[in-house]
């Protein structure tokens, strides 16, 4: 294979390099995705199923035309923890129905009325550092993993650390022909391997659990109350979701808000969290690590998606394998995503310089500066039982603002 040729989204990958590529998916989104679980209490085997399978319902919704892996979702994991801890967690189930169908019912009516607005209220001048923040906001969740937000940082996490780290940036830059698309396996591997030779790993889980176990599977059971509570977090899965659609559309050179649509996009990731409550797993979403995997490597196949979604549902079957990613040390995880959530916040400058958004507008340099800061400064605006932070508020923010200049401009107010 042709060093560094990008590989397309319809292409197809022949099985010797097919394995690979979809296992170095699965390795990337596995950390951040069983962690959800683990936080609800309940087993990442159900998860992972789920992932699997909510994923290839994704693909077949877009018609194999949107590269995107599903894993947990973060954004319920505060009204969440609310609803399990006041009536328990098949109540959580509930609501995470609730919240995907009404999703589905948001995907219709932009399949009604189209995407156009997203021009208007996320111009690009606000969707560049909104994409931007998606991975900068995760940068210290990915120094935390890796332990170096420690009082007494331990050495041999800093070294399994730059062991993976190093392996990912100059792997990325020097291999060549068939390891120059899989630089984030390779890395995860030596990672792996350096974690084992400093002690890091603990194989006593591995020995004791079985060889095959079924998923935990539970139903949802309703409440009202417990449902509003959680009902909220459309607003921030819908927001994150645009985000996630727009800068996969600047890796890949497409634009997937048109083709195969933001309908079907949404339609697919929010039928997936409405399955998910239904058979007792966790809300899902796009990933931004699967995103960030796509950045580095240029393979865009959706079979190699497809493939590490397979991966991810045969992995929950087999009880000593998915027990033995589980202990994948943070050090290694935190490595990876050091470069992969870096790869996001560059993409959202990418949109900036690709749209040639012009700052000696007033407006571009007002927008762009107050989500930006909106975005990092770590305030927290709460309605009810949900809390918009980071990149989710600086996105309404600059919604709202955007909106306003754009009313503005329409009564020719503005001082351009």
């Amino acid at each position: 294979m042709e060093s560094h040729r990008i590989i397309q989204v319809e292409e197809k990958v022949p099985f010797n390099l097919l394995v690979p590529l979809s296992i170095q998916h699965m390795f990337a989104m596995f950390g951040a995705s069983v962690l959800v679980p683990f936080l609800f209490g309940i087993n990442p085997a159900i998860v992972l199923f789920m992932n699997g399978v909510g994923t290839l319902l994704f693909i077949l919704v877009t018609k194999g035309k949107a590269p995107a892996y599903l894993g947990s979702s973060f954004a319920f994991l505060a009204p969440a923890g609310i609803v399990i801890e006041k009536f328990g967690y098949a109540y959580a189930l509930g609501g995470f129905v609730v919240v995907g169908f009404c999703g589905c019912i948001l995907a219709f009516i932009i399949y009604k009325f189209g995407s156009e607005w997203i021009n208007i209220v996320l111009p690009p001048a606000a969707m560049g550092p909104v994409v931007a923040l998606i991975g900068l906001e995760l940068s210290g969740t990915a120094a935390s993993n890796a332990g170096l937000l420690d009082e007494a940082v331990d050495p041999k996490n800093m070294i399994v650390f730059l062991v993976t780290l190093g392996v990912a940036v100059f792997g990325s830059i020097l291999f060549r022909g068939f390891l120059s698309v899989i630089p984030i396996l390779i890395a995860v591997i030596l990672g792996y391997v350096a974690a084992i030779i400093c002690g890091l790993v603990d194989f006593t889980q591995v020995v004791n659990a079985p060889i095959f176990a079924i998923p935990n599977f539970s139903s949802p059971k309703f409440n009202p109350e417990a449902i509003m509570i959680i009902l909220p977090v459309i607003l921030v899965i819908t927001s994150e979701h645009i985000g996630h659609q727009v800068v996969t559309s600047k890796i890949v050179g497409r634009d997937l808000l048109k083709d195969p649509g933001l309908h079907r996009s949404l339609f697919g990731d929010n039928f997936s969290t409405m399955l998910s409550g239904c058979i007792g797993s966790v809300p899902t979403t796009t990933y931004g690590e699967n995103i960030g995997v796509m950045a580095v490597t240029r393979v865009y196949s959706v079979r190699v998606i497809a493939g590490a979604a397979v991966l991810s549902i045969v992995c929950s079957f087999i009880g000593k394998l998915s027990t033995l990613i589980s202990t994948i040390p943070g050090p290694v995880i935190g490595g990876i995503s050091f470069l992969l959530y870096g790869m996001i916040g560059t993409s959202g400058l990418r949109i900036l310089v690709d749209s040639k958004v012009n700052y000696g507008n007033s407006r571009n340099l007002a927008l762009t500066s107050v989500i930006f800061v909106t975005g990092l400064s770590g305030i927290k605006v709460s309605i009810g039982n949900i809390q918009m932070t980071g990149m989710v508020l600086a996105c309404v923010v600059g919604m709202i603002l955007s909106l306003i200049f754009h009313l503005l401009e329409r009564f020719k107010l503005t001082n351009e």
